[in-house]
């Protein structure tokens, strides 16, 4: 949408006229006209001009206040249905009221509302005098027919979605938001549309109304499948025959694998379970069938539970007892305990199977191998991987070119390339495409990398679309410790530190400094280590880029030590596997709902054992089954069989045993939980080896001489020394386990790593990853559109104590979701709902800390700056490598986007005043020695 101009209060453009050519507006009457975002600034004109007058400067400020409220109302509606649609009249005032409170003019907020109500009253007396019928709503059939609207088919669909909802919601609130945005005419498909999008509106003032829509939405799905309408309480006979010809149906689009036909899908078909639809809320719902079930011609052919079958029955094609496992793995997945990640989902049972997540790679030092490496890019991210790619081989800018008798133009260059790959192929619009570029710190060009995502300097050399990140080695860390001096080489002069960790690394790098001294390497750099890391971390404020990883505990605690070398991470940076210019490593992920397996007990051991068990099974089952678009990754991974179980719902699990994020119980919950999770994990690949035989190169490896994850920290222990301050605690008896592997060694060479699920957890509606809440109420944006999303648990705390009401919603709103500055929340509740930026990073590390020694990959570990400042980040990404983590990932400081404070009630419109304004804090340079902040 193009900004309005200054001119006009809101100038439509033709642009603009077009982009709102699909909307229209509902007036009280029942009549349609078109949207037109003009009428909405001419009307808030007047709102000014009748509290300020319109002489001088106030009518001056007036067209630029108006031009910029009106934009905000008119983006808020068109969120709302970024498709096109009807919005009532009434809403657009609400937004009008909405934008003047937030925008400060709370006088000419005021007059509007007394305004509306004068006109509500005199439309009232005006209806008394002269009572008119209600309007006849006619609506279009597909094949142009017009036909009364069918209330009562309408009411039983809203009744059927609010079932077993309780109190919480309303039928008759949900049917009259609907029936005010019907209008004479209307298509059927907008009918049920609309009631889905009023029962959407209503989802900020009670959880249950997420179910409600979601149900909505999985009528409009039926009757886009079926073909006809069909209530829910019809599908238990309907799921079992449509699956068979679903089943039929995708072989013949050429969109199933043929291999499913082969299954008895009369047994997989009576066993699914219909009742388990009702379990999505919308979020979920809508971001499958927006972006997974499967579909011909844009009409979607899959409905819920034949979605989970049809991602079951992939990763079961190639078992004995097929139809077995694949409801066995139906029941994992159906019931929300595991899910596997956005890969697998999109294409398990597919013709092109393409099932890992994530891609590492590592880039030789000539044209070949880093064009090469770029195809690779390509060719992996088209088929829904995210990549890591290790650039540290690639010589420096300046170095000696032999061939061309020339000099290198250095790692940025290509890195543009790759960055501009990454955009061209977003794996079929599915997502975006999507790669990490790793340099190790010692490189003469990592200055530069350090800026490639600024907004300032030479386009050119700069990546605004492809992620960036450390590789950093203990020696770097300790001199900055120091205070000392650190030394940049062109690899192809020291082509021994790639390869190189622990003390290996520093004999060699310490004997290539001294070579620099004697003269013997022309090309190097000496800059002080404190200074390096304060543009680290200064640039990581700045552009969010690149990220902090650690090279030496991602070696020195590999499982794979004896096979080759960790030389970067992966996208979200959990991923730690051996590359080469010969290996591409992969990695299959999926995550257990760690919420789903907490009882009042605490954890339930039995359960999350057979969870487990079944995870690891449908994981290693991926190795063999997936499509590999290069062969050096199918190699890699049929040698070595990585995957990588998560967990996701920890916030969730807090909640649910009354655990506040920032608190030493919560640090000793992720301790005991993560070491549940690996237990089990390790011991299902173990049990696996025994059932299909270890991984081809286990000999040598950690788990053949008895180390396990928690006993490699004795290994960073000694090549660190003093640096390194881990709780090694235990509470199971792992002897099981380790007697086991001694006996029938390790299915697949690493088990574990926790992945951001950014996606899966919304699916199955439970807090993402380890992440603590982000806001209590919030408006999410994705690919499928933007979602209300509200803290259940803190909405059941609140009724129960006769808290939770409009007055609050709107104080939740206000505060972006905090409830530390509403008066009304009991301080007992306080800490137990603080949001991520009030949760002091130094909890996120350590419980990271804790988790970490369980796990043999690494974990998306986001941090949380409210106020970020130069000491606070030296402190925390210090402690991060103290504390023996591997990697970490996004910093994140405020300024994410708020809730949309939709009115709910005109008449409680001014119960929420708004707080004085506080000065922004003041930004400084990181850790500038002159700043008072830093010191």
């Amino acid at each position: 949408m193009s900004r309005p101009s200054s001119a006009m209060p809101f100038q439509d453009t033709p642009a603009d006229t077009a982009a709102y050519a699909n909307y229209k507006v509902i007036r009280r009457n029942g009549g349609v006209v078109a949207f037109e975002p003009n009428k909405i600034a001419v009307a808030m004109t007047k709102a000014f001009l009748a509290v300020e007058g319109g002489t001088g400067a106030a009518s001056a400020r007036v067209r630029d206040v108006v031009a910029r409220l009106t934009e905000q109302v008119v983006q808020a509606l068109l969120r709302r249905q970024p498709g096109g649609g009807t919005v009532h009249i009434e809403d657009i005032q609400d937004q009008v009221e909405l934008a003047l409170m937030r925008g400060g003019e709370h006088e000419v907020a005021r007059a509007y509302v007394l305004y509306r109500e004068a006109r509500a009253r005199e439309r009232a007396e005006a209806a008394k005098l002269q009572p008119s019928e209600a309007p006849v709503l006619r609506m279009v059939l597909p094949n142009g027919q017009q036909v009364p609207l069918d209330q009562a088919r309408l009411r039983t669909v809203v009744e059927e979605a609010c079932a077993n909802l309780g109190d919480a919601v309303s039928v008759s609130t949900i049917l009259d938001a609907t029936l005010r945005n019907l209008y004479d005419g209307v298509p059927e498909e907008e009918v049920f549309k609309s009631a889905i999008l009023s029962a959407r509106t209503l989802i900020e003032r009670d959880p249950a109304y997420a179910y409600a829509t979601a149900r909505l939405l999985l009528d409009h799905i039926r009757r886009e499948v079926l073909g006809e309408a069909v209530t829910h309480a019809e599908m238990t006979a309907r799921y079992p025959e449509y699956f068979a010809d679903y089943i039929k149906a995708g072989i013949e689009y050429e969109l199933i694998d043929p291999k499913l036909g082969q299954f008895d899908l009369d047994v997989l078909g009576a066993a699914l379970k219909p009742e388990r639809d009702l379990n999505f809320q919308y979020l979920g719902l809508q971001i499958l069938y927006d972006r997974y079930f499967i579909h011909k011609d844009e009409r979607r052919i899959e409905l819920p539970q034949a979605f989970w079958m049809r991602v079951a029955m992939g990763l079961a094609v190639n078992e004995i007892d097929r139809e077995a496992r694949a409801i066995e793995f139906y029941e994992v997945l159906s019931s929300f305990d595991f899910v596997s990640s956005t890969p697998t989902l999109f294409n398990a049972g597919t013709l092109r199977p393409q099932l890992s997540s994530c891609f590492l790679t590592t880039v030789s030092d000539d044209l070949d191998g880093i064009y090469d490496a770029i195809k690779e890019n390509a060719l992996l991210s088209k088929f829904s991987g995210g990549l890591g790619n290790d650039w540290t081989p690639v010589r420096a800018l300046g170095a000696y070119i032999k061939g061309t008798n020339g000099k290198s133009q250095g790692v940025v260059p290509f890195l543009k390339v790759v960055n501009d790959t990454a955009v061209a192929v977003n794996q079929g619009g599915k997502r975006k495409g999507a790669v990490c570029a790793y340099l190790e710190t010692w490189h003469l060009d990592i200055e530069e990398f350090l800026e490639l995502r600024k907004n300032t300097g030479d386009d050119r050399r700069r990546t605004h679309d492809m992620n960036t990140a450390n590789w950093i080695p203990d020696l770097f860390m300790e001199r900055v410790m120091q205070n000392g001096e650190w030394t940049l080489f062109t690899p192809n002069e020291v082509p021994e530190l790639h390869d190189l960790y622990g003390p290996a690394f520093r004999e060699a790098y310490e004997r290539y400094e001294r070579m620099a001294d004697e003269g013997l390497i022309k090309r190097f750099k000496r800059v002080s280590a404190v200074g390096l890391w304060r543009k680290m971390l200064t640039m990581l404020f700045e552009t969010g880029h690149p990220w902090i990883t650690f090279k030496d505990p991602c070696n020195l605690r590999s499982p794979q030590q004896h096979a080759g070398v960790v030389h970067s991470s992966n996208l979200c940076t959990e991923i730690t596997l051996n590359t080469s210019d010969k290996e591409t490593a992969v990695c299959n992920l999926g995550s257990i709902n760690l919420v789903a397996h907490v009882d009042e007990d605490g954890i339930n051991l039995d359960k999350l054992a057979r969870t487990c068990r079944v995870a690891m099974r449908m994981l290693d089952n991926v190795i063999d089954i997936n499509y590999y678009a290069i062969n050096k990754a199918r190699n890699s991974n049929l040698k070595h069989r990585p995957v990588g179980l998560g967990i996701m719902g920890f916030q969730d699990a807090l909640l649910k045993l009354r655990i506040p994020y920032a608190s030493d119980e919560a640090v000793e919950f992720a301790d005991y939980s993560q070491e549940a999770v690996s237990y089990y994990a390790i011991l299902g690949s173990s049990e696996l080896a025994r059932e299909r035989g270890a991984y081809a190169s286990y000999q040598g490896s950690l788990w053949s001489q008895g180390i396990l994850p928690q006993d490699s920290i004795e290994l960073l222990a000694r090549a660190r020394g003093d640096y390194l301050e881990i709780d090694r605690s235990s509470r199971l008896d792992w002897s099981q386990v380790r007697e086991h592997i001694k006996a029938y060694g390790m299915r697949n060479s690493n088990c574990l790593a926790i992945a951001p699920t950014a996606t899966i957890s919304n699916i199955v509606g439970v807090s993402q990853s380890i992440e603590p809440t982000y806001q209590n109420l919030y408006v999410k944006s994705n690919l499928s559109g933007e979602f209300t999303v509200l803290n259940d648990y803190l909405v059941e705390d609140l009724k129960a104590r006769g808290l939770w009401d409009e007055v609050m919603v709107h104080d939740l709103k206000y505060f972006d979701g905090s409830v530390m500055p509403i008066d009304r929340i009991p301080a007992d509740l306080k800490p137990l709902y603080a949001t991520a930026f009030e949760v002091d990073p130094k909890w996120l590390i350590e419980a990271a800390a804790r988790r970490q020694k369980w796990i043999d990959q690494a974990q998306s570990l986001n941090l949380y700056f409210a106020q970020p400042s130069g000491k606070k980040l030296d402190e925390t990404y210090q402690l991060a490598w103290l504390r023996g983590l591997k990697t970490t990932y996004y910093l994140r400081s405020l300024g994410a986007t708020a809730a949309e404070k939709s009115t709910v009630n005109a008449s409680t419109l001014n119960a929420v005043q708004a707080a004085p304004a506080e000065p922004a804090p003041k930004v400084c340079s990181i850790l500038d020695p002159d700043c008072e902040a830093c010191q």
